[in-house]
C-alpha cells in the first residue's frame, strides 16, 4: 500500500509541477514578447487572464462566495493532509524495553538499527546491510535490505542472520519477537578487461 501511495505523490508532483512549469513559462515567454498562438489564453503582453465582466460576474448571486470558500478550503485541507503525509517521520524514534523490574527503558531506534546492521554486515557475504525500524514503540518490526556477493548462498545468510544479529537485537531491547522483512539483492560487478 506504501509503495502505491509513494507512486500515486510521484504522480501528483510530477503533475502539478507539469502544469506550474508550463503556465510559468507561457506567461514568461508572452511578458518577454512572444506571439503566442490564436488560441493561446494570453494575446499579448497587456492581456489578462480574467476581464473585469468574468470575474465580477456572479458576485451578486448568494451561492457564489459559500462555494469559493468551501472549494479553497478543501483545497487548503488536502494540501495540507498532503504535506502531512510526506514529512511524517517513517522511522522509528525509540523502542521500549522491558527491563523486567517493573520501570523498563527507552532505547534509541537509529542506536539499535546501527547495530543491527553493523554486526550484520560484518557476516561472510554481505557487502551491506541497512536496517530500519517501524512499527510501534512496544511492536517494532524491522526491515533489513542486503546487498550480497556473488559467491553467497542467500538462504544460509538468511539463516545467519536468524541465529546471529536478529536474534541479539530481540534479545538485547527485550522484546518477544522481532518481525523483519528482508530484502535481498546481488553485487553487480563490472566486467573488466585482462590483458
Amino acid at each position: 500500500m506504501r509503495n502505491v501511495l509513494r507512486g500515486v505523490n510521484r504522480i501528483l508532483l510530477a503533475l502539478v509541477g507539469l502544469i506550474l512549469l508550463v503556465a510559468g513559462g507561457s506567461v514568461l515567454a508572452v511578458g518577454l514578447g512572444a506571439n503566442p498562438p490564436s488560441w493561446w489564453v494570453y494575446g499579448s503582453r497587456h492581456d489578462v487572464l480574467l476581464s473585469h465582466a468574468q470575474r465580477t460576474r456572479w458576485r451578486a448571486d448568494g451561492w457564489w462566495w459559500p462555494t469559493v470558500i468551501a472549494v479553497l478550503a478543501v483545497l487548503v485541507l488536502l494540501a495540507l493532509w498532503w504535506l502531512a503525509a510526506v514529512l511524517r517521520r517513517r522511522r522509528l524514534a525509540e523502542v521500549l524495553v522491558d527491563t523486567r523490574d517493573g520501570e523498563g527503558a527507552r532505547l534509541r531506534g537509529g542506536a539499535l538499527e546501527d547495530v543491527f546492521a553493523d554486526q550484520t554486515s560484518r557476516l561472510d557475504g554481505v557487502a551491506r546491510a541497512r536496517v530500519r525500524l517501524r512499527g510501534s514503540r512496544g511492536a517494532p518490526a524491522a526491515r533489513l535490505r542486503l546487498l550480497l556477493e556473488p559467491h553467497v548462498d542467500p538462504g544460509t545468510t538468511l539463516q545467519d542472520i536468524a541465529t546471529g544479529p536478529l536474534a541479539r537485537a530481540r534479545d538485547s531491547a527485550g522484546l518477544a519477537e522481532l518481525p523483519t522483512e528482508i530484502r535481498v539483492r546481488a553485487v553487480k560487478h563490472r566486467a573488466e578487461r585482462v590483458s
